[in-house]
């Protein structure tokens, strides 16, 4: 058999051999590129664990921005002046521009200090506007109240398109516009808390007041929530959500008489209908510098009507 002239290539492989890699000119097999990555990547993933979180100290001048605080006997006006006695600033706002100036003034006779500022929830220019005089006029907001709602007793065959429309622009929409407008300046200072108000009827189907719409509204508002916390608590904004059963507000129809009081009352385990305290409490805790690893959640306020 003729030869052929050149340099000789590598031995042929037996058939079942299995293949190396070729030696370096020392004699050490070179470790292979992704292995070196792997390395370099448990080790970035290893300082990144050991590097501690950095969140900015719960500041002494701070505001909290409380919608829907204009009715007589509801959850917005206890939780502002709760929060007002906490040492808050509080920026109260309602449709009703009279009713939260009256509040404002009520806050800042007591020793607080409080805005009054009117603005339609479910209007982004009157969010954006209404938020620009409260980053004007009082200290960075870190606090969120979303309790501005309307309520729907109607019927589901009997509720139309403009009726529906109308719950979620400022049920859903509503909480939608102010959390994005105020909580691009939490997400910017890296501090924040976002609280909306859900309802017993988001997770019953209504059964207490309002029906379809309105439970359809507050359920969106828990589902909104939950993906708010996903994208915003890394960057140090938690949200959450409070879910009340029946409470003696306008938003009931006006007062209970006694008759429905005691039929919501029976419907539950502690004998009562909820009050606004009960409410504005767990809220006020939600705000505030100790529940910044709670996020993503749903608290109820319902006396033992559901259980979660």
């Amino acid at each position: 058999m003729p030869t052929v002239c050149g340099t000789p290539g590598p031995p042929e492989r037996p058939p079942g051999a299995p293949r190396t890699t070729p030696a370096s000119p020392g004699g050490a097999r070179p470790p292979p590129r992704d292995a070196a990555r792997r390395r370099r990547s448990r080790r970035r993933s290893t300082e990144q664990q050991e590097a501690p979180v950095s969140t900015p100290p719960f500041p002494d001048q701070r505001t909290a921005v409380v919608t829907g605080a204009g009715s007589p006997r509801g959850i917005g006006r206890a939780l502002a002046a709760r929060l007002a006695r906490e040492g808050w600033a509080v920026a109260v706002m309602d449709l009703d521009e009279e009713a939260v100036a009256d509040v404002a003034a009520g806050i800042t006779e007591a020793g607080g200090r409080a805005l009054g500022v009117g603005v339609d929830v479910s209007d982004p220019a009157s969010v954006d506007a209404a938020a620009a005089r409260v980053e004007a006029e009082l200290p960075p907001v870190v606090g969120l109240a979303n309790i501005a709602g309307i309520s729907s007793p109607t019927a589901f065959f009997d509720t139309t398109p403009q009726e529906w429309d109308r719950v979620m622009a400022v049920n859903a929409r509503g909480v939608f516009l102010a959390t994005q407008r105020f909580g691009r300046g939490m997400a910017d200072r890296g501090l924040g808390r976002v609280v909306s108000i859900s309802s017993v009827s988001a997770q019953r189907g209504g059964g207490t007041f309002s029906k379809s719409a309105y439970s359809a509204s507050k359920g969106a508002v828990v589902s909104l929530m939950r993906a708010v916390a996903r994208e915003l608590s890394p960057l140090g904004v938690t949200a959450n959500c409070v879910s009340p059963g029946p409470v003696d507000t306008d938003i009931m129809g006006g007062p209970l008489d006694d008759e429905r009081r005691a039929d919501m009352a029976a419907a539950g385990l502690v004998g009562r209908v909820g009050t606004v305290d009960d409410v504005a409490a767990l809220m006020a805790f939600l705000l505030g510098p100790d529940a910044g690893n709670i996020t993503g959640a749903t608290y109820d306020v319902n006396g033992g009507l559901h259980m979660s």
